[in-house]
Formats: structure tokens, sequence, C-alpha cells
């Protein structure tokens, strides 16, 4: 009797499980397509929504990067000014991450909104090397399959480039707004980058269809 409770128990947790994993990832799903429309009230809903269903949630798909919940969190809480919570949520993300490059970045812009440029530059420093690194590797290590669909121009990496580039240059007369602008520009673009080249990478699974050397 006593076994029987407890499998009953066991299943009903498991379905209790699965159904707020699925509700995070809808949540999720509806708030990715608002902050990549720029709706940034409803994503940061959203997100706020998944994050409590299931904090531990985590955005990996195929090639991509994994992101946290808390960093798409403090995304939208930066993108609507709301700077304090912005900076927790940012540095829960990378304190379970180390590669939360995409967080460094807001991060770092968060950190400088609120007044502490220097760190807020470290971070950002980071956050565009380890995007770079990251774009560098796939392109790389599996550049006859999925690695070619990661920012085929290059286009992010050179833009990465020439804001590190800018920061060396300009020391204490760097232009902080230009600088805050290409940043959310870099991070925008890298969003849309892993839809772009996993809807590539898709394409090619279905296909069956790999290019050799």
């Amino acid at each position: 009797m006593r076994s029987a409770a407890l499998l009953i128990l066991s299943a009903l947790c498991a379905f209790l499980f699965a159904c707020t994993t699925m509700q995070a990832g809808s949540d999720f799903s509806a708030g990715r397509r608002a902050l990549i429309a720029g709706d940034d009230e409803a994503a940061l809903s959203f997100f706020q929504s998944a994050a409590a269903s299931n904090p531990n949630f985590v955005f990996a798909t195929g090639s991509s990067p994994r992101q946290s919940i808390w960093s798409y969190v403090g995304r939208a809480e930066y993108l609507t000014d709301r700077f304090p919570q912005a900076r927790q949520s940012l540095e829960r993300a990378i304190s379970g991450d180390r590669e939360e490059n995409i967080a460094r970045l807001y991060l770092g812009l968060t950190l400088i909104q609120l007044g502490d440029r220097e760190r807020g530059l470290k971070e950002i420093e980071t956050g565009m090397r380890g995007i770079s690194s990251f774009l560098d590797n796939i392109s790389q290590n599996q550049r006859f399959t999925v690695g070619r669909f990661w920012d085929p121009n290059r286009d992010i990496r050179s833009a990465i480039q020439f804001n590190l580039d800018m920061i060396s240059r300009e020391g204490k007369d760097l232009n902080w707004q230009q600088l805050i602008s290409d940043v959310e520009r870099i991070a925008l673009q890298m969003e849309r980058e892993t839809d772009l080249a996993r809807q590539q990478e898709m394409r090619e699974l279905r296909s069956g269809g790999r290019r050799g050397p």
C-alpha cells in the first residue's frame, strides 16, 4: 500500500514538473519573440513568468550557446530601465555559467547606467571577446556543417573588433553613447543570429545534406 502511494506521488510530481517545464518553455518562447520584435515590456512579463515556473530554465538548442532564463530576465529589465533589478538578474546568470557572454554585455551596459563605468567596461570587453571566440570556434571546428551558418559575413565579429579597438584607442575620451548603442546592437544581432543559424541547421538536418572538405 505504501509503495503504491509512493508510486502515485512520484508520478504526480513528474506530471507537475512536466507541466511547469512546458509552461516555462511557452512563456520563454513568447518572451523571445517579443524581445526580438522590440516589445520589451511584454518580453519582461513573459520572462518573469517563465522564471517563476522554472528558475533553472536554460535555452540551449543545437549549436546555440547555453543561456539561462535569468539572462533574459535581466536583459528585459535593462531594456525597460529597471537597472538595479537587471544587475541582480544578470549577476545571477553569470554566476551559474561563465560563458554567458550576452548576459555579460548587458551586465556591462547596466553597470554603466548605474555609474560603474570601469567594471561595466570590463564586463563588455569580456562579453565581446567571448562572443567572438564562440563564433571563431564554431566557424572553424564545424566549418563543413553548422559552423558556416554562424555570422557567415563576419558582421558581428567586425562590429566587436571595431568597438574593442575604439575602447583601446580612446581610453578616457571614449564615446560612451556610441559604445552603448553599438553593444546593444551586437547583443540583438547575436540573438537574431541564434535563430538564423538554427533554422539553417534544421534545414541541413532535414535534407540530410552535408558539405565535406
